[in-house]
């Protein structure tokens, strides 16, 4: 095992990838970092519900192993991500971080999840939420509040709070959220991360515990505007399980790399 700078843990996703498809470092050495960083950090920081160490490393094993072999999925592969405590994952409790559900385990992925797994991400564990997603601070009276990496006296906001102390911290390189009155974009602006609150419609919401149903979106909670277009490009599209979703390809934003010309902004 080499012994890894510690920017190494808050390099964006697309530098990570880029790396580990030049096999510069590997999804297994990646993993253990940022298990070495949740075992040192999440004491103090409490972001995490559940920590999934054991399947973490299976599935970095098998990253490793596909790219290898020439089978490389995309710039998600091998990447280790966390899940907000609302999105159903198959075989790992999903709490809410609510009392009521603190032994709730789902026996299918949402739709997210699924699909974040297909990519080839490695999965380290899910992460505190507002309970129920019904507030902006991310302190549950059952788990106990999360807190903020950069000053633990303040909160993360909410009510995606644990996603965005984690990518903060560099605990992991995504965070998945929910938004229904601003619970990705709150605590992406107190933890100083990139939070993308999609078009409705555009990221289904099967299997992730409601807040509203016909207010919330699902999105990324990153360390770049790169990274949130990455993670979204493979989270969006039509989901038969949500009749809100519509048929479009991926938005991406990687078309505008050479310049914004011809875009148009609107303010309402």
């Amino acid at each position: 095992m080499r012994t890894f700078n510690s920017q190494l843990s808050f390099a964006a996703i697309h530098e990570m990838a880029e790396k580990i498809q030049e096999r510069e470092v590997s999804p297994v050495e990646i993993a253990d970092l940022m298990l070495k960083r949740i075992e040192r950090f999440n004491p103090k920081l409490n972001a995490f519900v559940s920590q999934t160490a054991e399947l973490a490393a299976e599935q970095a094993k098998q990253a490793e192993k596909d790219i290898m072999q020439g089978r490389y999925k995309g710039p998600l592969h091998g990447i280790p991500i966390v899940h907000k405590d609302l999105y159903y994952t198959k075989g790992i409790r999903t709490t809410a971080s609510s009392k009521i559900l603190k032994d709730f385990v789902p026996d299918y992925d949402s739709t997210v999840a699924a699909k974040l797994a297909d990519a080839g991400t490695v999965l380290l564990g899910k992460v505190q939420t507002h309970e129920f997603a019904a507030g902006m601070t991310t302190n549950s009276e059952y788990f106990g509040p999360c807190l903020n990496p950069w000053n633990p006296d303040v909160v993360p906001g909410g009510s995606s709070g644990g996603s965005g102390s984690a990518v903060a911290a560099g605990m992991a390189y995504l965070g998945t959220g929910s938004d229904t009155g601003g619970s990705i974009r709150i605590p992406a602006a107190c933890c100083g991360v990139v939070g993308m609150k999609p078009t409705y419609g555009r990221v289904s919401r099967y299997g992730i515990i409601p807040m509203a149903w016909s207010l919330d979106h699902a999105g990324p909670l990153t360390r770049s505007v790169l990274d949130a277009s990455l993670c979204l490009d493979v989270m969006s599209g039509f989901d038969p399980k949500d009749e809100s979703t519509v048929d479009l390809p991926p938005p991406g934003i990687r078309m505008y790399s050479d310049g914004l010309k011809g875009v148009k902004i609107g303010l309402p």
